[in-house]
């Protein structure tokens, strides 16, 4: 069998992988990377938020994508009936980037791909993992590649950034479930013939059709649009009597009164794709020899385009580490990797939860607004999740359902008064 030996096995090359590929590269380490797909391929994740921006800078990938034009995301837009609720980026508590794109996945995954082929970064295409064995902090991959042919890699670390196939979760039996209740998705792409113009045009929308249940718009700067509807699984099933995808993302559309008028009759590019209970966990996020980056360790919800950037603030964090310890210096993997995601993980864990509870949507939609508490909450949907000055990530566990508690009291003496 043939044989080959790295510092580090990167598998998979979305944003996680070929951001740890590219920093690892730049500090002269010997990286493989090995992707089960043939790029460009369609994956969900189209809408980044700002934190992610840092990592493709400090990754040197930047340049290559920003060439790209991809649609410019400056904030988002969130609708309930006739209130609408806009967060601008530049308008945050934390300090940070103030923008970030939206993005056909295909297009982005594949300018970052070349972007480390073109530095010299050996990625594979169409390699799968058939098995892997540790001896110490030292690995054995077997990989077959796309004409059957098997192959033994031998590493002194694995970044897994295999996202949604999971490899090392599979195969190391780490999956554990989800703390979030069972959710899925419908979504495709539309030539966005009735587009308008400016920014109503181009801006990224959270229509709630339900307290559970939302349509996302993600325009595309090529003038298609992502459209999928997410909400409890049992709902999104109702939505089709025979399991027809684009059946039920139409009858999706037909519910939003904003939309209908825009989508309704519209193709669909490609067939809609069912992403069914898709929240996932894991027993632990590292173990000797390796780390869980991305949706191979944990994926909470698309309601605040999170995915990406746990994905990249874990495989840039794995990546440091990984150097860190290939220095002589002793890594705390718990403190340093776990305990640090968890934190950021946990502050959206609780955005998602009370989303869905609606008692953050009594926060977006309150009369008047409250500025600070809007730039304190913006920054959390920018992804500054471990800033601890801000209230709204310090006290994230009760501080929205207090607030929402409150805002509904005055709520209900304002109606009794009146």
């Amino acid at each position: 069998m043939l044989q080959e030996f790295v510092d580090v096995l990167i598998i998979g090359a979305g944003p996680s992988g070929c951001v740890s590929a590219s920093y690892l590269h730049k500090q002269g380490i010997k990286i493989k990377v090995v992707e089960k797909t043939k790029f460009p391929r369609i994956v969900v994740g189209e809408s980044l938020i700002p934190r992610v921006m840092d990592h493709f800078d400090e990754a040197e990938l930047f340049e290559s994508l920003d060439a790209m034009n991809f649609e410019k995301k400056l904030g988002a837009r969130f609708i309930r009936g006739e209130q609408i609720c806009v967060f601008d980026f530049s308008n945050k508590f934390s300090e940070g980037w103030d923008w970030t794109w939206q993005v056909p996945r295909a297009d982005f995954d594949n300018t970052m791909a070349q972007e480390v082929i073109r530095k010299g970064i050996d990625l594979e295409f169409e390699s799968e993992v058939i098995s892997v064995a540790f001896e110490g902090k030292n690995s054995t991959t077997v990989v077959k590649d796309k004409n059957g042919v098997l192959k033994e890699i031998h590493a002194k670390f694995i970044i897994d950034s295999s996202g949604y196939g999971r490899v090392l979760p599979r195969l190391l039996d780490l999956d554990t479930p989800s703390k979030l209740d069972p959710h899925s998705s419908i979504f495709t792409h539309v030539v966005d013939k009735n587009r308008p113009e400016g920014e109503e045009g181009t801006m990224i929308s959270f229509d709630i059709l339900e307290t559970e249940v939302w349509l996302w718009v993600i325009p595309f700067s090529n003038g298609n649009t992502s459209l999928g509807v997410v909400g409890p699984t049992e709902f999104i099933n109702s939505l089709s009597t025979n399991k027809d995808n684009a059946e039920a993302l139409k009858k999706a559309i037909q519910l939003s009164d904003y939309y209908i008028k825009r989508f309704a009759g519209t193709d669909f590019l490609f067939e809609p794709i069912k992403l069914e209970n898709y929240s996932r966990s894991v027993k632990k996020m590292y173990g000797d020899g390796f780390a869980l980056t991305g949706n191979s360790s944990e994926f909470l919800d698309p309601v605040f385009s999170s995915g990406v950037a746990f994905a990249t603030e874990s495989g840039m964090l794995a990546a440091k580490l990984f150097l860190k310890e290939s220095q002589g210096i002793t890594v705390d993997w718990e403190e340093e990797f776990t305990a640090y995601m968890k934190r950021g993980i946990a502050v959206f864990t609780t955005y998602v939860k009370e989303w869905y509870t609606g008692n953050l949507q009594t926060l977006f939609f309150h009369q008047p607004e409250n500025p600070d508490v809007k730039r304190k909450i913006c920054a959390v949907l920018a992804g500054y999740v471990w800033d601890e000055e801000n209230p709204f990530v310090k006290k994230h566990d009760n501080l929205i359902k207090n607030m929402a508690h409150i805002l509904e009291m005055e709520s209900k003496k304002t109606k009794k008064s009146s």
